[in-house]
């Protein structure tokens, strides 16, 4: 995935695929389900995915495949998006970049198959060739084990209580593999492919010219520069909300676009960063926007309930320019989150 001409962004929408084309030597770009993870060492540990607000595990969102043409040491790439699902949180929200060079210790060196693989009955896969083992509940990795059977592995106490109570408690001491028996924890979002298409060249251009008459209600004696400030505002807030409208009508099931280095399209005049927001990688280079993701993928998710629930207006990620090498590890990358006021 790379942006064919500046400003020209990718979009990204969501279809059905089966199983084995979601697994990391597909290297897949998804939605929800377990992060199909590209580097098998080096994978963030609990800390790192831990709710920044609230602790709590975070969730798997979405996962891209995005390498960089001519950057030997980037010719696999993924980024990888977490957020928390956990009322009253439902706001932390973390990102990680992973890139390995063609010839690696995880992936041949050809392009991999097309066709399905022979049906090997293994529903889930729970460790990676690194020998890591995987949390049973997230898929994320998993240090802490069973102490009865020592062979179901956890990330959290959390993930631990949550499997035990459905139907671990049972299977512990059963024989078996218990990776063929894995439960659903109502954990995980939907599991989806994210598929790509390049957005059309030719736009039209939103114009948006300001006119105070359609201004509507009563003022009272509100000072003239007063009127004249708020006035300014909601023209502006109108003109931003109305363009990202207009841009997103052509393809409104999009729930993704990817552009390195263009310019995102914001859906409220609140809450925009500016360069000093964006802290710069831990390498010294500035970070740069590469891809929003959309509200619209919201309405896949399945995350409504009683209480606070996952929601944004966008989710902005910025990685380093340099995308600097890491060896076989992650780096964490910088999401900005913007919702949607009620102006808008």
């Amino acid at each position: 995935m790379a942006s064919g001409s500046v400003g020209l962004a990718e979009l990204g929408f969501v279809e059905a695929a089966p199983a084995w084309r979601l697994r990391s030597e597909q290297f897949p770009s998804k939605v929800g389900g377990r992060p199909a993870w590209l580097g098998a060492a080096g994978l963030p540990g609990p800390a790192g995915l831990a709710c920044a607000l609230c602790g709590r595990p975070l969730a798997f969102l979405l996962q891209l495949y995005a390498p960089l043409p001519g950057r030997a040491d980037a010719f696999h790439r993924g980024l990888f998006l977490f957020c928390c699902r956990t009322p009253p949180c439902c706001a932390g929200l973390r990102v990680f970049r992973n890139q390995l060079p063609r010839r690696n210790d995880f992936y041949a060196y050809e392009p991999p198959s097309e066709d399905p693989p022979p049906e090997t009955g293994e529903s889930v896969c729970l460790q990676l060739e690194s020998g890591a083992h995987l949390c049973r509940v997230c898929g994320c990795l998993g240090p802490k084990t069973c102490s009865r059977c020592h062979k179901a592995h956890y990330c959290s106490k959390e993930h631990q209580t949550l499997d035990w109570r459905l139907g671990h408690k049972q299977a512990c001491t059963q024989e078996g593999d218990l990776d063929s028996t894995v439960p659903d924890h109502s954990f995980l979002f939907p599991e989806f492919e994210i598929v790509i298409e390049t957005e059309d060249e030719i736009m039209p251009e939103v114009v948006g010219k300001d006119d105070e008459s359609e201004i509507i209600g009563s003022m009272g004696e509100a000072p003239e520069e007063e009127l004249d400030s708020m006035a300014k505002h909601e023209s502006r807030e109108d003109r931003i909300f109305q363009k990202f409208k207009t841009k997103i009508s052509f393809e409104p099931e999009q729930i993704l676009r990817y552009g390195r280095g263009i310019a995102p399209i914001w859906i409220s005049g609140e809450n925009i960063p500016q360069e000093k927001d964006i802290p710069d990688c831990p390498c010294g280079a500035k970070r740069i926007f590469e891809f929003q993701v959309m509200p619209h993928l919201l309405n896949y998710l399945k995350a409504d309930r009683l209480g606070r629930s996952v929601d944004w207006g966008i989710l902005a990620v910025f990685t380093c320019a340099e995308s600097c090498g890491l060896g076989t590890g992650y780096t964490e990358e910088f999401v900005w989150k913007q919702d949607i006021t009620d102006t808008a």
